[in-house]
């Protein structure tokens, strides 16, 4: 490391001399320190274990739930000037929570979410000149990817101007997490994951065939119900004629801009005719979204069952094209029709914002593939992203992020965001925004589906409207300043929320004034969707986590009679149900309008439906366990209810999501170990992402999946810890689900670029699944077990139909993504060395491969096994179909 004295803070010592001759303004005593430490403090992480408690920690004692921790070291290396002043703070951030910091210099306080202050002791000496400083750090649970650590740690002192640490200020984390080898990347020493190295991805790819060009010529992704390929092509080279007589000016817009973009010509001279006919469909192709595709001849014709479905008729048109690449296309005859009435995605902006650019060329890729309901996760605790007319402080508070304790300007810096707001911690949809993104969809045959989370994960919410409250009750107008209130000022409720929050994360559902909120915002809400021309037919609730963590099963009593070593101990004494200590909570139990404090959020729920229904809004959606008190259905207003199903499949969900369904739920399964977009591609500390659910989802994982036998997928996958279950039917229930839906969440995804690595390509897959039923996924039966023994499952036609897949995606839409400007994950290739050659594969056949033998100064492209020295150091690395990017570089 660089012992020297930085640059960045000769400034500060130049303008401190300078200011006594009158040149320039004095700077404080508090920011010259800040400034000091902010650039000369070289910060880093390094794991020394996650099994604590199998190490001698004391885990139990320091109250971990399941009495589980890691040890992680923070080592601080001062590369300039000695720093002695003791009047500054650290503010770091840390997904976990920290138990003990063991070092006599430092303590370590939790302010609120993942937001902690380093603060020095009495014994603190100063940072000397060149010194190196170890912090080791206890943390509850463990720490087994890098993005578990966030930058943008910062200093703060007196009134200075807080400032991001200049080593933490990167979106690079190799940057300061120290490798996490040896067995640091399992999350137990049983755990029997398998570690992604190129020469076990070379294991995994080694039995996925490179097809030719002429074996995938009919193949469109999602699947088609029938393709019957004729004899012959058409020469489209002059480009199409369209006769149109199906899509209105928007959607044929759409259909043009994308042809461009692949470069099809549509002023050109091929016939193509666009009609509808609803009565040339019947059974299951009777549906919105049916389309018959014709190539003969005489020319092309798309048939749509509606427009959207001549809509889609199109883009399986451009499905069969390569990009520039057009001259001529296949005779094929296509009939085909949606699996699901509901193929969605969820994009959560609130936890970090993700711009409407990004949301728009997610909306045209999920147009491409016929994906059909985007659900915009818009608030969170973390940020309210979405102007109200009426309602500023929730864009002026709750949309930005900086450091201020009385969180009366901003919300307190979360998830790596640092003091400022100059990232995507901060921001939000304007007005003009949303209807755009409205429009874009709509013309797209897409239905937004805004999601305004409650009563839990309100916290910027709550904050926004506390903040409204006193600039009211300041100027007297106590009528005003109550108006929108969302908590009880009364209430002390002690609790800890999933992600570390206190009692403002929650919506207290006693008040009538949060009703008067939530009427307040769908009024709104409803109006821009009126004005984008797009009705507002879907309502998402939210519902889910409003629980005190500490309450849960992996924590005991400090007294409990009978304790047990797995478990955390802690002192439940002190711990609250939500909304227990709210005096108008306690008053509704009272009289009997709700069974107990935990059913509130359910009774919250269906309070909410009656307001979605009174704005004549058809469809009440939720995330399930936010509903779980309720009898069934039948206990909301609207017309239908759905669930977002999001059990994990191991610990029960392959068996209770039929239970929803049998309660007259539409369940859109959501399974977060198998269509979460935020779980880690692999298992490679290396990747990006939580990893609760599951240790990696690639897409061949997520192609694999069978969202209607939930139990069939105990046969073809494993649990967390890479080991097999049961799953089992156990619920009589046949009549299906409603839909599809892959998830974003955004704790760890902080960039548009790091978004869009995290959802595609694997989106493609389940975009796959929610369109089309494979051969190999069997029909749910009641009492049928599956488990890694078994053999129910063709795994042969599913490796053929992967096989064709993943060709498809290789040789053709990978390079319609680098048109798009969709910055995708390019797969890490295998590789290995045998006999003294090379051998190199990747998931996705067809995408580019190169080595290099010079430790990465030049690379060599790869097209066969090729002789290589035994003493190189051989680096490998997979490319964009276009050649622009560059894939994560691996070593054999």
């Amino acid at each position: 490391m660089n012992n020297t004295f930085k640059l960045g803070f000769l400034p500060v010592a130049i303008a401190t001399g300078l200011a006594g001759c009158g040149v320039l303004p004095l700077q404080s005593a508090d920011q010259n320190v800040v400034d000091a430490l902010a650039s000369q403090l070289d910060i880093s992480y390094d794991v020394q274990t996650n099994h604590g408690a199998q190490e001698g920690l004391a885990c139990q004692t320091m109250g971990a739930e399941w009495a589980s921790c890691n040890n992680v070291i923070m080592t601080v290396v001062n590369e300039g000037e000695a720093v002695a002043d003791k009047n500054w703070r650290i503010y770091l951030h840390s997904i976990r929570v920290i138990l003990d910091v063991a070092n006599e210099d430092f303590t370590i306080k939790h302010i609120t979410g993942d937001l902690y202050e380093l603060a020095p002791t009495a014994s603190f000496k100063g940072f000397a000149k060149d010194e190196t400083v170890e912090i080791p750090m206890i943390a509850e649970y463990w720490q087994l990817f890098e993005t578990d650590f966030m930058p943008r740690a910062y200093v703060v002192a007196g009134d200075a101007t807080p400032r991001a640490i200049d080593s933490l200020n990167t979106e690079n984390v190799d940057a300061f997490v120290a490798e996490i080898d040896g067995n640091k990347w399992k999350r137990t020493p049983e755990d029997n994951n398998i570690l992604a190295t190129a020469a076990s991805r070379f294991a995994k790819n080694s039995d996925v065939e490179a097809l030719s060009e002429s074996a995938i010529d009919v193949a469109i992704i999602p699947t088609p119900l029938k393709t019957r390929q004729m004899r012959g092509e058409l020469n489209v080279a002059s480009g199409f004629a369209l006769s149109n007589n199906a899509l209105d000016a928007e959607q044929l817009e759409a259909f043009e801009t994308r042809a461009a973009l692949l470069g099809v010509n549509t002023k050109g001279e091929t016939a193509l005719s666009i009609t509808l006919d609803e009565n040339a469909f019947s059974g299951e192709e009777a549906v919105s979204g049916a389309y018959k595709l014709a190539i003969n001849a005489g020319g092309v014709e798309v048939l749509g069952f509606d427009s959207v479905g001549a809509f889609y008729g199109l883009q399986s048109l451009l499905a069969l094209t390569e990009k520039g690449e057009n001259a001529t296309l296949p005779m094929v005859a296509i009939e085909d029709a949606p699996r699901f009435d509901y193929r969605g995605v969820m994009v959560d902006v609130g936890r970090n914002f993700h711009s409407k650019e990004a949301m728009l060329r997610t909306i045209d890729q999920m147009a491409a593939y016929k994906l059909n309901k985007l659900h915009l996760h818009l608030t969170d605790d973390e940020g309210w992203r979405l102007e109200i007319p009426g309602l500023p402080e929730l864009t002026e508070v709750g949309s930005n992020r900086c450091h201020d304790l009385s969180e009366t300007s901003c919300l307190l810096p979360q998830l790596g965001s640092g003091p400022t707001t100059d990232n995507f911690g901060s921001g939000f949809f304007s007005k003009a925004d949303y209807v755009e993104i409205l429009r874009h969809a709509k013309a797209r045959g897409i239905e937004v589906i805004p999601e305004i989370d409650m009563p839990a994960h309100s916290r910027a919410a709550v904050v926004s409207m506390e903040a409204r409250y006193s600039k009211y009750a300041e100027q007297g107008d106590l009528t005003k300043a109550e108006e929108f209130r969302l908590m009880d000022p009364l209430d002390t409720s002690n609790v800890t929320t999933v992600q570390l929050y206190d009692k403002r994360s929650f919506i207290n559902p006693c008040m009538d004034s949060s009703l008067r909120f939530v009427d307040k915002v769908i009024t709104e809400v409803k109006a821009m969707h009126a004005e984008a021309g797009m009705p507002l037919n879907t309502w998402h609730f939210g519902g889910d986590e409003a629980k005190n963590i500490k309450l849960n099963a992996g924590f005991q009593d400090i007294n409990a009679s009978e304790p047990v070593a797995w478990k955390g101990n802690i002192d439940m004494s002190k711990e609250d149900k939500p909304f227990a200590q709210s005096p108008m909570c306690q008053k509704m139990i009272a009289e009997g309008v709700a069974a107990d404090f935990g059913h509130l959020p359910s009774y919250f729920a269906e309070r909410v439906s009656s307001v979605v229904n009174a704005h004549g809004i058809e469809n009440f959606q939720a995330w399930q366990d936010g509903l779980k008190y309720s009898k069934d259905a039948s206990a909301f207003e609207t017309e239908n209810t759905r669930v977002n199903f999001w059990d994990v499949l191991y610990w029960g969900g392959d068996a209770s999501a039929y239970d929803w369904a049998s309660k007259g739920y539409d369940v859109i399964v959501s399974n977060p170990d198998y269509v979460y977009l935020d779980m880690p591609y692999e298992v490679d500390p290396k990747e990006r992402g939580y990893y609760w659910a599951t240790r990696a989802t690639d897409t061949r994982k997520m192609f694999g999946f069978a969202p209607e036998n939930l139990p069939q997928n105990a046969e073809t996958s494993v649990d967390r810890d890479g080991n097999g279950f049961n799953g089992k039917g156990t619920v009589d229930h046949n009549q299906g689900f409603y839909g599809l839906s892959a998830q974003l969440w955004s704790e760890t995804v902080r960039t548009d670029a790091q978004y869009e690595y995290m959802v595609f390509p694997r989106v493609i897959a389940a975009a796959e699944r929610a369109w089309h039923k494979a051969d190999w996924e069997l029909d749910y039966q009641v009492g049928k077990a599956f488990n890694l023994d078994t053999n129910f499952v063709n795994k042969d036609a599913q490796l053929q139909d992967w096989t064709r897949f993943a060709n498809v995606m290789g040789q053709r839409e990978m390079a319609k993504l680098d048109a798009a400007g969709i910055q995708y994950r390019i797969p890490v290739p295998g590789a290995k060395l045998d006999a003294g050659k090379l051998h190199m594969n990747i998931s996705m056949p067809g995408l580019p491969l190169q080595y290099s033998v010079d430790a990465g100064k030049t690379w060599i492209d790869y097209s066969a096994p090729v002789a290589i020295d035994s003493n190189v150091n051989v680096k490998v690395r997979a490319l964009s179909a276009d050649k622009q990017r560059e894939g994560r570089v691996v070593s054999l």
